[in-house]
């Protein structure tokens, strides 16, 4: 974990190492000034926030109990936490707890009393399971095979006043990881975006073109008193207008793209034999 501080680049750290191959959690952050270590254990570390304009928030980073038997510590570390304090509050991690039959699809049926279980924790602590973007399920196993299992076990929850202190929040689904487990990625406030004024960027795509280099040839020569500066402005101008018509918009590309792999991924395509799909896709 040192090695992975030194090279985010984050001052803050605080780990609870492994037992064997068991627990072990970790947080980092960028403010060393703004985090407050309250609790932790083997499964869970918890902070309290300090924000900049004075108000303070609790995150908690948390693992749930994999064996299912013992699916109850997880239960009962939710509502004693939830009487700790009066903070706004919010969970995230790999809670290993689905609220939901949706929230899996493939293999055996999900126990009830499992679901049971954990929708009472929730209710009992005060917590609500925040809607995830993006692709609904976090984990999986058996990819390409007719065992092929989906289930959403990494979640983030949290309190109505934290809610009401973040309106805007996204809980995100950072797909495209060759682990089991899909990062989520929740942002507490959403940043207006600024948009950037326009830069031509040249495509190597326009080189197998042979109008490519008669644009650039008469845009150059277009005018033998310019300025070298100008006459790249002119070569720049025009490719910029011919090119949009042989490469098109390569953004909506892309998400017309990802939208046909997730509709392969989740969608309609589970219904046939499995084994027999297999999508590439090279952007």
């Amino acid at each position: 974990m040192e090695w992975v501080q030194m090279k985010l680049g984050y001052p803050g750290m605080f780990v609870v190492y492994c037992v064997g191959r068991s627990g072990g959690v970790a947080i980092l952050w960028q403010e060393s000034d703004l985090v407050e270590v309250l609790g932790y254990s083997q499964n869970h570390i918890d902070v309290k926030i300090n924000m900049e304009n004075g108000s303070s928030w609790r995150l908690t980073g948390l693992h749930g109990e994999s064996n299912r038997a013992l699916r109850f510590r997880t239960w009962d570390l939710l509502r004693n936490h939830a009487r700790d304090s009066n903070l706004p509050w919010c969970i995230i991690g790999d809670i290993n707890n689905v609220v939901d039959t949706r929230d899996k699809t493939g293999g055996p049926q999900y126990p009830s009393w499992l679901i049971d279980g954990f929708n009472e924790a929730l209710q009992d602590a005060g917590l609500i399971d925040m809607e995830l973007v993006g692709h609904q399920y976090t984990w999986e196993r058996g990819r390409d095979t007719d065992d092929w299992m989906e289930v959403r076990l990494d979640r983030a929850l949290t309190t109505e006043v934290w809610l009401n202190m973040f309106p805007m929040a996204k809980l995100y689904n950072l797909e495209g990881t060759t682990n089991d487990h899909s990062p989520i990625l929740l942002v507490p406030q959403v940043i207006s975006k600024v948009k950037a004024p326009y830069r031509f960027k040249f495509e190597n795509a326009w080189m197998i073109k042979p109008m490519c280099e008669v644009i650039v040839r008469d845009g150059w020569s277009s005018d033998n008193e310019a300025s070298i500066l100008q006459k790249i402005r002119t070569c720049s101008h025009s490719l910029a207008i011919w090119g949009q018509e042989i490469t098109g918009n390569f953004g909506n590309r892309i998400k017309s793209c990802k939208a046909e792999m997730k509709q392969f991924r989740g969608g309609e395509m589970r219904t046939q034999s499995i084994g027999t799909w297999k999508l590439e896709t090279s952007l």
